[in-house]
């Protein structure tokens, strides 16, 4: 049943009244579909992490200091240089940089000295003790001139590039970044210690959020409408009904054919049907044999189908055409005719108790009343009215964001919140449905990840869209978490790992907690300074 619906998001909330809301507590099973209500709580750390990153207020041209001693991609220490290195930056689409490097000779001597000190600890010279000083041009003849030149390359490249990343100390993106220049080219130009050593890099930078207009999230104007069709109220009496059908018994129907309220076996083949009526090909994805069908729910259906079917009888076989409706999930099917053909093999009516005082323990143990039982179930089911208005807020909130702010995403960025998408996707479903290794291969495989990548593009987009516009509020307006707050959610967040018997990272736990605090901090800071309306 559809409960709500946002005029500022195409997103429909499935109202289920007895389903408690989802805990928020952290699970890698969680972001099981590509709709999510808050978009942003799905991020892991390592796809925000520039977030919290000081901005680097290097200039574009600079020669980086020899004593720099951290970068933005390594937080570790690393060497001192015997000379400074020059490093150009310059500005490429998709919140890219280009990186121009130029080693000087001091640090390309350094480093081939070092190569030279390690092949003599590791190189077994004949007629030379193991660790012993061999004369430099034995040692070279000995290893190969060629394989000395790329070993001082490679440790030119290892021990600068930290350095030359700290010119986007602050900005660079976790595992964005790409030596451009080619190996090949590097040994073939590079003849001599003493000469330079040039190489480029390409790496992916936080993109800037242009907000339009400026400071325009301070002012949201919010419509949400609400269905106001299916109310709490509705809902309760729809729980009841379905918890009393479950208390009842199936009997074979014999002496007359298919009503509302009944349960039929059936099995239904389709073909497309083409303007002229002639029958074309069956239509598989909506074909089914022993299909159980509920006549009370059948809400999912294509509209006129049970009116057809009303008055069928076991063992009969009923054809006519139906027209598709546009808001079909295949979109081939949208609006498109089909002839279906049903036959019904079984049909069943329920045997139900008379729903009185006595029924209600059975229906909702601690009920001792057909009064308190409906007081219960409807107080769950206003619980969950009101969480699916804020969600419908909240996401309508989101959808207003994506839409004020321009940004050039990465392209690291996208893959990488796209490829997290695919994976829980695919957790949810081995968890849902064990899926075989060829299966679980073919669905990991780069075609189907590309494939999805691509066919999503739009609401990845949106999503990393989201985050940013969030986590830019939260800067802008000094928001904060406690420390309580987070230490909290830390520790019931991996009590429940344990009682689930998950494996988990403590620090990435708490970098997933600190986001959806900080995520919640926003919204309730935006609902509060946002003029919102509800339509029924």
């Amino acid at each position: 049943m559809e409960l709500l619906s946002s005029s500022t998001t195409t997103t429909l909330f499935s109202f289920k009244p007895c389903t408690p809301f989802p805990s928020r507590r952290l699970s890698f099973l969680s972001t099981s579909s590509l709709h999510i209500s808050n978009p942003f709580l799905s991020l892991t750390s390592s796809s925000r992490q520039f977030i919290s990153h000081r901005k680097s207020s290097t200039p574009s041209h600079l020669t980086v200091s020899a004593s720099s001693s951290s970068v933005a991609v390594n937080t570790e220490k690393v060497d001192k240089l015997p000379a400074d290195i020059e490093v150009t930056e310059t500005k490429e689409p998709s919140s890219r940089v280009r990186l121009n490097v130029i080693v000087p000779p001091a640090v390309c001597e350094d480093c081939y000295k070092r190569v030279l000190a390690e092949f003599t600890k590791q190189a077994k010279v004949p007629g030379f003790r193991p660790g012993k000083k061999v004369p430099e041009s034995i040692l070279i003849n000995f290893v190969g001139k060629q394989h000395v030149r790329r070993a001082t390359i490679e440790s030119i490249l290892k021990r600068t590039l930290p350095h030359a990343m700290s010119s986007v100390e602050g900005r660079a993106l976790k595992d964005s970044v790409h030596i451009t220049t080619k190996f090949s080219d590097i040994d073939e130009t590079f003849s001599s210690p003493e000469d330079f050593l040039r190489y480029d890099v390409l790496v992916d930078v936080e993109p800037e959020v242009k907000w339009t207009p400026e400071n325009g999230y301070k002012n949201l104007k919010i419509t949400v409408e609400i269905d106001s069709a299916i109310t709490a109220e509705i809902a309760c009496e729809a729980e009841i009904k379905r918890r009393h059908k479950a208390l009842g018994s199936l009997r074979i129907v014999t002496d007359r054919g298919l009503q509302i309220g009944d349960v039929a076996v059936l099995d239904v083949y389709t073909t497309s049907v083409e303007k002229d009526e002639s029958d074309t090909e069956n239509i598989p994805p909506t074909e089914s044999k022993d299909f159980q069908l509920d006549t009370e729910e059948a809400g999912n259906l294509p509209p006129g189908f049970l009116d057809s079917i009303v008055g069928i009888q076991p063992g009969e076989t009923k054809s006519f055409p139906l027209v598709f409706p546009e808001s079909r999930k295949q979109e081939n099917l949208r609006g498109a005719g089909a002839q279906f053909t049903v036959k019904c093999k079984e049909l069943f009516y329920r045997d139900l108790p008379a729903l009185d005082d006595s029924l209600a323990e059975k229906i909702l143990p601690g009920c001792g009343a057909l009064s308190q039982l409906r007081e219960s179930v409807l107080q769950r089911c206003q619980e969950v009215e009101h969480t699916a208005t804020d969600q419908a807020t909240d996401n309508a909130i989101l959808d207003q964001l994506c839409k004020m702010i321009e940004v050039d995403i990465p392209q690291s960025l996208f893959e990488e919140q796209g490829r997290q998408l695919y994976g829980a996707k695919l957790l949810q479903i081995q968890a849902d449905m064990k899926l075989t290794e060829e299966q679980l291969a073919s669905l990991s495989s780069p075609r189907a990840v590309n494939e999805f990548l691509e066919s999503q593009r739009e609401n990845i987009t949106n999503v990393i869209k989201q985050n940013l516009a969030v986590a830019d509020i939260f800067k802008r307006e000094n928001l904060q978490c406690s420390t309580e707050e987070i230490v909290k959610e830390v520790e019931d967040s991996i009590a429940e790992f344990k009682r689930n018997k998950q494996e988990y990272e403590e620090e990435r736990i708490r970098d997933q907690v600190q986001e959806i605090l900080e995520g919640a901090k926003v919204l309730e800071w935006l609902r509060e300074h946002s003029d919102i309306q509800y339509v029924r």
